[in-house]
């Protein structure tokens, strides 16, 4: 197995028209959740990808179990609870500029959790465990069973890869600084946002964010900037790398799972650190120009062609 993760994923409903959804009456349902959201940007790539997690025995939950399988992640350690349901979620378009996530989670099967869910040598097999900020913030249950899923790998060489992926909704501040800071401490790769930054240590600058982060243990940190690119660090090289350009965004949710899912194929692949970000930056830039979490996921095909295109417009500018 390549790259392991857990965590919660819901179904997403998005209206069908731009707008307040108070106005609105039919919606498009589909499938989101950060950790699946890489998993499945990797498992498109040819990578092989598991996914651990509770659903709803209920249609929803049959819905996330039969898409996420189908998208080649290995769904074995599921487990499926009858007493409580799975998680959903609305996506509110107002524009491009404006949209606006709501959650309804609240003790959703996800939430309920526990090490006692994890295999430890499913775990053990892996080449990376990916986490997330926003699973510890979901109960106390699902943050125990994330320090003991990085204790698992840790023990048996699984390097940890961490977005903070902040939720500040899901949680108080302080909680979630401590807790964010405390699973950093622990990882070998580090995927914070620019915002992420800031939250955690009082700065914007992406060079001294992130040799906190050196400093904390991580072996590599790459700063997500947005249009501006990502800015990457090691102990012994750092450098930016420029955004690729995009004709039109269509809906900029999820493009950093996808920035993940192409770093993190990258380094499966033996690029440089510098060519793995920029699979990275075009995933993600990818992600923005079609409606929908995963449904702008490229197989490799489909990024060679989005990456000589950009490369063959730069040529002739």
């Amino acid at each position: 197995m390549d790259v392991i993760s857990l965590g919660e994923t819901m179904v997403l409903f998005t209206p069908n028209l731009h707008g307040k959804m108070r106005y609105l009456n039919q919606f498009t349902s589909k499938i989101a959740g950060a950790e699946t959201n890489t998993l499945i940007g990797l498992s498109k790539l040819g990578h092989q990808t598991g996914w651990i997690s509770r659903l709803g025995q209920d249609e929803f939950g049959a819905q996330i179990l039969t898409l996420v399988r189908g998208e080649g992640v290995d769904v074995s350690r599921v487990a499926l609870d009858e007493s409580v349901p799975t998680g959903v979620f609305f996506k509110e378009i107002i524009n491009r500029d404006h949209v606006n996530i709501y959650y309804y989670r609240k003790n959703s099967a996800a939430s309920q959790l526990t090490p006692a869910d994890l295999d430890r040598e499913y775990i053990a097999k892996a080449k990376f465990l990916y986490v997330t900020g926003i699973t510890p913030a979901l109960s106390p249950s699902c943050k125990d069973t994330i320090f003991r899923a990085i204790e698992i790998a840790k023990d048996n060489g699984v390097k940890i890869v961490f977005d903070p992926n902040l939720r500040r909704k899901l949680w108080e501040d302080d909680e979630a600084r401590e807790t964010l800071l405390e699973i950093a401490g622990q990882a070998d790769i580090i995927l914070p946002g620019i915002g992420e930054c800031e939250f955690l240590f009082g700065t914007r600058n992406c060079e001294k964010a992130a040799n906190s982060f050196l400093t904390l243990g991580a072996k590599l940190v790459v700063v997500k900037l947005g249009e501006k690119g990502a800015y990457y660090t090691t102990a012994a090289e750092k450098g930016y790398i420029d955004s690729f350009t995009v004709k039109n965004v269509v809906d900029p949710v999820g493009a950093g799972d996808g920035f993940a899912a192409g770093v993190l194929s990258g380094l499966l692949d033996h690029l440089t650190i510098a060519e793995a970000v920029k699979r990275g930056c075009a995933i993600g830039a990818m992600v923005t120009t079609i409606n929908g979490d995963i449904e702008g996921l490229p197989n490799r095909k489909e990024l060679n062609q989005f990456t000589d295109s950009n490369l063959n417009d730069e040529v002739n500018r």
